[in-house]
């Protein structure tokens, strides 16, 4: 067989080289004419996959390494029998983590206690549910918007999902996880619209990590200006990757759409396109991602001073992932020439360093700070209790753990 596949999905050559010819390829330049013969198709968001690429195809099976699939025409690969398979959940994980990192970045900037705050999810799907779970951990209150799911789910157990308007009315911060979906009842093309916003309480804050078509920019825009939001975090833009650099320039943090990007996640979103192809055709599920490479910092040293979780846990995670990193590299692009950007947006985003997930790194926690050990564990840190005391001799010191 024949495999194209986006050269940005991490270990896809390897993956699939058992299935035949892998041919790796930028995104923008999977074209009609590169797919004719191809009998396995593997996309990221940058290819639009429907009839005018398929329809001279001999194509049999589609796989998106992303969460959404917006960019896929489901309906027409249905029409063909192509089966479809999209990487739903691979990257939960990652997107959790970054809007903690923002939570925590805007907590700061702010003098924010998050334990006195509301945070409203809209959206408690793979990402949000994660969201709702590593919030609590900062001591958050959390209310949740999520009809589709409240219709699918019943029974005494289930947590209280809430109509928007109440959600957008008592939240201090919102963060949208939704997929974005342009008809029916549930639609969330731009539903982030003047009425939306209009909802939310004066002087609240908007996180974004969904897909940049759920905000109508201008609607976003004239809330930033006129303080009925008092800032906001994005990733996800419309008109990527031509990007509204009035809508960067307003923000606390904006990234280029690289939330989901943790190494992590990638690899799982190979391992999910794998396995659907080879159930598909038959094969033995031989190939499991590699070694992946270890996180800049392995082991974070809680510092011996203060004992506010909050700003603990703050310096937890900006040692984990600087989200302020990100931000200052998107921001870089103001300074390129207009016609430059959207280039420089996609090289950002194929371009990303290595980010491992919270799980990868040890926190190092004495005792007197056990007091934190549950919101560390609930965000994913693996965790080394120690017994650590300091000893004197002239202008040396050196630690001795107990264990």
């Amino acid at each position: 067989m024949k495999i194209i596949a986006d050269k940005n999905i991490p270990f896809v050559e390897e993956a699939f080289s058992e299935f035949g010819d892998v041919v790796a390829l930028p995104g923008r330049d999977i074209l009609q004419d590169e797919v004719r013969d191809a009998d396995i198709l593997l996309v990221r968001t940058v290819t639009r996959v429907d009839e005018a690429l398929l329809r001279r195809s001999r194509v049999q099976f589609v796989g998106t390494a992303t969460i959404g699939y917006d960019h896929i025409d489901v309906e027409y690969l249905n029409s063909r029998d192509i089966l479809f398979s999209s990487a739903a959940g691979c990257n939960a994980n990652s997107v959790a983590e970054y809007v903690i990192a923002a939570l925590l970045v805007l907590a700061e900037r702010y003098e924010l206690d998050l334990s006195d705050m509301t945070l409203g999810v809209v959206g408690v799907g793979n990402v949000g549910s994660k969201v709702v779970e590593k919030a609590e951990a900062l001591g958050m209150n959390v209310l949740l918007n999520d009809p589709p799911r409240a219709r699918e789910l019943d029974g005494p157990d289930m947590r209280e999902y809430l109509p928007l308007k109440r959600v957008l009315d008592e939240s201090d911060i919102v963060t949208l996880h939704v997929p974005l979906t342009y008809e029916g009842e549930d639609a969330t093309y731009r539903m982030a619209n003047p009425g939306f916003f209009n909802k939310m309480r004066e002087g609240s804050f908007l996180i974004n990590t969904s897909r940049g078509q759920v905000a109508d920019t201008y609607a976003f825009l004239h809330a930033l200006y006129h303080g009925r939001v008092k800032s906001a975090v994005i990733d996800v833009w419309e008109g990527e990757p031509a990007i509204p650099v009035t809508l960067l320039d307003c923000v606390d943090i904006g990234t280029p759409h690289i939330a989901g990007y943790s190494r992590d996640g990638k690899a799982n979103a190979t391992r999910l396109l794998y396995e659907s192809a080879a159930r598909h055709f038959l094969k033995p599920l031989n190939w499991l991602p590699g070694k992946l490479p270890g996180p800049c910092v392995p082991v974070i040293h809680v510092p011996e001073n203060g004992a506010d979780i909050q700003s603990i846990l703050g310096f937890i995670v900006k040692k984990a992932y600087n989200i302020r990193r990100d931000d200052r590299a998107l921001r870089l692009m103001l300074t390129h020439p207009p016609h430059t950007r959207p280039g420089y947006f996609e090289r950002l985003r194929n371009e990303y360093p290595v980010r491992r997930e919270f799980h990868s790194i040890m926190v190092s926690i004495s005792e007197d700070k056990k007091h934190i050990v549950p919101a560390v564990k609930t965000l994913g840190f693996k965790l080394n209790m120690n017994n650590t005391h300091t000893i004197n001799k002239g202008k040396r010191k050196r630690d001795i753990n107990y264990e």
